[in-house]
C-alpha cells in the first residue's frame, strides 16, 4: 500500500519565506528609482533655473587668418549685464582665440555678430558659456 504524505497546498496559510523577500526588494527597487529620478529631475530643474543668462552659436565665419565672425543669441532678463565667452579652436585642436563679450542692452533677447580675433586661422569658434556680470 502507498503512503499518502499529507502536505499543505501552497499558498494555503499565507506566501512562502521567498515571495515575501522577493516582494520586498521589488518594493524597495521601486522606492530608490523613485527617489533617483527625482534626485536627476531637482538637480536639473535647478540647474536650468539658476542661469540668469543664456546664449548660444546661431553660426559663425572665418573672415581671415586672424578673425572669426559669431553671431550670438543671448536670452537675460531686460535689467541685466550679459556677459559671454567665446573660444576659437584652430584645425590641430590649440585654442587660437578666447575673448569675453558683454551684452548690456535692456532687451530680453539680444542678437548680435562679434568679431573673435585669433592668432591663427581658426576652423570653429564655441560658446563656452554665458553669467551675468554680477556673478
Amino acid at each position: 500500500m502507498a503512503t499518502v504524505r499529507a502536505g499543505v497546498p501552497d499558498g494555503r496559510y499565507g506566501r512562502s519565506a521567498d515571495e515575501r523577500t522577493d516582494r520586498s526588494l521589488k518594493i524597495v527597487g521601486m522606492v530608490l528609482g523613485v527617489a533617483l529620478t527625482a534626485m536627476i529631475g531637482w538637480f536639473g530643474y535647478s540647474y536650468i533655473s539658476g542661469q540668469d543668462v543664456t546664449g548660444r552659436v546661431i553660426g559663425f565665419q572665418v573672415v581671415s587668418d586672424h578673425a572669426v565672425k559669431v553671431h550670438l543669441e543671448v536670452h537675460k532678463d531686460e535689467g541685466t549685464t550679459g556677459v559671454c565667452t567665446l573660444r576659437s579652436v584652430s584645425e590641430d585642436g590649440a585654442e587660437v582665440g578666447f575673448k569675453d563679450f558683454t551684452f548690456d542692452q535692456r532687451q530680453k533677447q539680444v542678437d548680435k555678430v562679434v568679431t573673435l580675433r585669433t592668432t591663427a586661422r581658426a576652423t570653429t569658434a564655441e560658446l563656452v558659456g554665458c553669467k551675468s556680470s554680477g556673478s
